[in-house]
């Protein structure tokens, strides 16, 4: 068996519907499949948009779910025919009715709570999933829509839920067994042991397709999106960017935390403790090759993997000369800024202890800079210390890859494409494992700065298998 997961982008109406379910039916013919779907593209913002309107009294939220209900009509009349019509009709009308009491109850008490809201944004996969399995149905095959809530259990985090692999695992398996045909699984969304809804964080059906692969031991998990493949750099900043057909778990983990968004970090985690290959294919483009993520890094020549970046981020320099060889600094630091819950992205920090470089999000950086301050106030206050430094319009360039482990040149290649673009530098993070090299850099530069690093690592290098 194998798990095929298809986005928003894939399912977001009647036509989409339809040429996904022709992909489903194909891949149906060579061997059984379990699909994961996600919500019709845009669906879960609207939901998340209308909370906050009925939280605040906003009539407008009634808007959004009339535009909604027509859209999700709408698709019905197109896909649904004969004696499944009037059923699909009837369960998509119950969910409809069930989101609009809950809507009623948020505009009443004017409380949107998390795990409210967790209840809200699963809507658009028990809807979508309902619709498709209906539509199969339609077309002859046997299909039937699995609620993930009653198989993948967490914790009570809502908004983010921890996921417990084991018992899901033992859940999947279980209710998997009972669905004669095609199971069309709800994704994103789980249940707490109380039995209350949590989702796995945006764009977390890629996350569901590999809990549920791990836990039937499938061959593979597809991930169908609206792109070819991951791209060796964002082509809307890099036009020679090209599909990388094949890389590793490792690879793969470090570009999707630096912004290439094809794939959910956390997929990568049930995927590797079960050795599964990842295949990511293009939707809209069946033919397309697509990107395999699997234990190796595939048979290539370049030492570099893919270029990704981080936008808006600041810096934040803790410096002085009452740091060097003072223990515990350090720890204070990054006490202060836990506290704050603010996410360090990058850290430098050079050999003299002089000082301490941090990398966050720039909406973060302000409450960074406060928490610093608070937590460093007698040492600053005694000129151990100076104010920390706050510089922002920054991005984050890495470059990924496991094949400049253990190869030289690799830093003066990079720093010299940068050179030659008169790229400034403001900080550099390199992990023993040097399976990644992080920089930051201006905004300003950010364009020269991937082109230059794509010429000098990658382009003329992509025709290499």
């Amino acid at each position: 068996m194998k798990v095929m997961k298809f986005g928003g982008s894939s399912v977001e109406d009647g036509a989409r519907i339809k040429a996904t379910a022709a992909i489903i039916l194909e891949a149906r013919r060579g061997e059984e499949i379990a699909v994961v779907l996600s919500a019709m593209r845009g669906v879960t913002d609207q939901l998340i948009l209308a909370s906050g309107e009925a939280e605040r009294g906003e009539a407008r939220f009634r808007e959004r779910l009339r535009a909604l209900a027509e859209r999700q009509t709408l698709a019905a009349r197109e896909l649904l025919g004969g004696g499944e019509a009037e059923d699909t009709a009837s369960r998509l009308t119950r969910l409809l009715a069930e989101l609009d009491d809950l809507f009623t109850g948020i505009e009443l008490l004017r409380e949107c709570s998390e795990r409210t809201l967790d209840l809200v944004m699963s809507f658009g996969e028990r809807l979508n999933c309902v619709l498709v399995a209906g539509y199969l149905r339609t077309l002859g095959e046997s299909a039937a829509a699995v609620d993930a809530r009653a198989m993948i259990r967490t914790d009570g985090s809502h908004g983010r839920a921890e996921v417990d692999l084991a018992e899901s695992y033992r859940l999947i398996r279980s209710r998997l067994a009972e669905v004669g045909g095609i199971p069309i699984i709800t994704g994103f969304i789980a249940s707490a042991g109380d039995g209350s809804t949590t989702t796995l964080g945006r764009d977390g059906s890629d996350y569901t397709a590999s809990i549920v692969g791990a836990a039937i031991g499938a061959r593979a998990i597809e991930i169908w999106t609206d792109v070819d493949g991951i791209m060796s750099a964002d082509p809307r900043f890099v036009t020679a960017s090209f599909v990388i057909p094949e890389m590793s778990y490792r690879e793969a983990m470090e570009l999707s935390y630096f912004g290439a968004k094809v794939i959910h970090p956390n997929t990568m985690i049930p995927a590797v403790e079960k050795g599964l290959p990842i295949l990511i294919k293009n939707a809209l483009n069946p033919a397309a090759r697509g990107t395999l993520i699997s234990s190796s890094s595939g048979a290539r020549a370049r030492e570099v993997t893919g270029i990704a970046s981080i936008e808006n981020v600041a810096l934040v320099n803790v410096e002085g000369g009452g740091m060097i060889g003072v223990p515990g600094i350090a720890s204070k630091v990054f006490l202060a800024l836990a506290r704050e819950r603010v996410n360090v992205i990058m850290i430098s920090q050079a050999s003299s202890e002089h000082s301490i470089c941090l990398v966050c999000s720039s909406a973060e950086a302000g409450a960074a800079v406060r928490a610093l301050e608070r937590e460093l106030e007698k040492e600053i206050r005694l000129k151990k210390i100076l104010p920390p430094e706050l510089v922002g319009d920054l991005e984050i360039i890495a470059i990924i890859g496991e094949r400049m482990r253990g190869t030289p040149g690799i830093s003066g290649r990079l720093f010299g494409a940068l050179g030659s673009e008169r790229v400034n530098v403001l900080a550099i993070a390199q992990g023993s494992s040097e399976l990644n090299i992080s920089l930051v850099v201006e905004r300003a530069d950010k364009i020269r700065a991937l082109n230059s690093i794509h010429r000098a690592f990658l382009e003329g290098s992509h025709a290499v298998r």
